[in-house]
């Protein structure tokens, strides 16, 4: 694994709103997730969880601390300048996938490259790869109305992981998922984390945290505990 870790947050802390009204939603945290490695973060609703997840990916600014990817900090880049970074370097899979419903799966997929200056041909063939790869080839020209929750589910995690991204945010990736296809996902997870990406997931089922290095409890914004002794067995 490479020394430099793939995110790095230091002592984050996000506070909404002002006044007697302010809601910490994330309280110090430090984390640094390497090359090679899948932490899952498992918590309560409100924990702070998606917060996390918003400020390892640039989605979010932290109110105090500094979150840093492939060793660049965050910290007062220019909208720009952060866009290009999450288009080449960081994959999301979003709770509500934020799939284009006027799209088709191989444009939604291919989308995130086409903006980062990549010509439409080969775009559209790293999509299709992808898109086999997650069992989707068949349905690569429908449109989302047109296939399975799963399916979409899948779709959105193929467009996380186009274009060989090193960080890869997932926030409950398997919610629409039967337990074999969700099975698959985590494989798909943990072969591209084994290649050399990072992988930070949210996840609420202990069958899933397992495929994870290491598991981080969330509570009340902080990090109560982290383990990294998965059960095996849920693999």
């Amino acid at each position: 694994m490479s020394s430099e870790p793939v995110l790095r947050l230091a002592d984050v802390t996000r506070v909404h709103g002002d006044g007697p009204q302010a809601v910490r939603a994330l309280r110090g945290v430090s984390l640094d997730v390497t090359a090679g490695e899948l932490i899952a973060v498992m918590g309560p609703s409100g924990s702070g969880k998606s917060t996390l997840l918003n400020l390892a990916g640039g989605l979010d600014t932290p109110t105090s601390g500094e979150v840093a990817v492939e060793g660049t900090s965050l910290t007062g880049m220019r909208a720009g300048d952060l866009a290009g970074l999450r288009r080449r370097h960081v994959g999301y899979v979003f709770q509500d996938l934020n799939l284009i419903p006027s799209l088709t799966a191989v444009e939604n997929v291919m989308l995130p490259r086409e903006l980062d200056g990549v010509r439409a041909g080969q775009a559209r063939g790293e999509a299709r790869t992808v898109l086999a790869e997650v069992g989707l080839a068949d349905v690569a020209d429908r449109f989302p109305d047109e296939i399975s929750g799963g399916q979409r589910q899948r779709v959105a995690i193929a467009r996380a992981l186009v274009g060989q991204r090193r960080l890869i945010l997932a926030d409950e990736p398997t919610g629409a998922l039967d337990t074999p296809t969700g099975d698959e996902v985590l494989q798909l997870l943990r072969t591209r984390c084994d290649a050399g990406a990072a992988v930070l997931l949210v996840t609420h089922e202990p069958r899933y945290a397992a495929w994870a290095d290491r598991v981080v409890f969330l509570r009340d914004g902080e990090i109560a505990d982290a383990t990294s002794a998965p059960l095996e067995s849920a693999r």
